[in-house]
């Protein structure tokens, strides 16, 4: 469908052939490098804070020694990520609009109300501070597990040549850890051309298109609204293209550095 005319009328074998047509038009763009940009941020912001936050609360979590208040954390946290952003959004609208609950703490305290849903200034910082928030309790239970199957010796060892807490996290912990930091480090970054298209959808409006409108987002506004579903589709497989290459780079490296691959 990428390299063709397609129209639904004359299906997937009687549209014309037009080869790299909708590519070349693609990248003439005036707003394909916004786009890609605007991807690459959301994206990588979510990777990043998200695979600290996880990191930083799975080290924290493995510290509580109450059985039940630690399952209870871990549920609490790990709950959200069960809930569709369709449901989130609503419940972000609420809390983060000019009347929402956060700007009326603001007002509360004399401070100018934060147009956060309509101004390009804050609109990514808002999509990834709630998309962390929602997964970075899922992405901690595989922390949690690799914390747990580091030979609790290499810390008692630590303990005993007086190391402190930080130190024996720094020096035992993240290096047990990082096997498996790597390996989903490497699963992530087949999704950097996906920044969230159900979150964002949800989110935003025109206001906010120079700092809020990705690749899905574009690719459903013209490939599927704009009806033009040839070039959506020529979009969608340079995304995918770009997600392959990334994933089996990722997946060299990984196995190079710790013995250990994805497939």
């Amino acid at each position: 469908m990428a390299f063709q005319d397609f129209v639904p009328a004359k299906g997937l074998f009687g549209s014309d052939f037009v080869g790299l047509k909708h590519f070349i038009y693609m990248i003439h763009l005036p707003d394909i490098g916004k786009i890609i940009r605007n991807t690459l941020v959301i994206a990588l912001g979510k990777i990043l804070l998200g695979t600290v936050m996880a990191i930083a609360f799975s080290i924290l979590l493995n510290e509580i020694r109450i059985k039940f208040l630690k399952k209870t954390v871990q549920t609490v946290v790990y709950l959200p990520h069960f809930l569709s952003w369709v449901v989130l959004a609503s419940v972000v609208v609420n809390l983060f609009s000019l009347d929402g609950s956060v700007n009326q703490l603001l007002a509360g305290f004399g401070l100018d109300k934060i147009n956060f849903l309509g101004s390009n200034q804050t609109f990514q910082g808002l999509i990834i501070g709630t998309d962390v928030w929602k997964e970075f309790g899922y992405s901690s239970v595989v922390y949690l597990a690799a914390i747990t199957s580091i030979d609790p010796g290499l810390h008692e060892a630590a303990a005993i040549d007086g190391a402190s807490w930080w130190k024996r996290v720094w020096n035992v912990t993240i290096p047990g850890m990082l096997p498996i930091i790597l390996l989903m480090a490497a699963m992530n970054l087949t999704g950097i051309l996906s920044a969230g298209f159900d979150q964002i959808y949800n989110l935003y409006s025109p206001i906010v298109y120079e700092t809020g409108d990705v690749l899905d987002t574009y690719v459903y506004r013209i490939g599927l609204v704009g009806r033009q579903y040839s070039f959506g589709a020529a979009v969608g497989l340079c995304r995918s293209a770009v997600g392959m290459i990334l994933l089996l780079t990722a997946n060299g490296v990984t196995k190079k550095m710790t013995g250990q691959k994805i497939f």
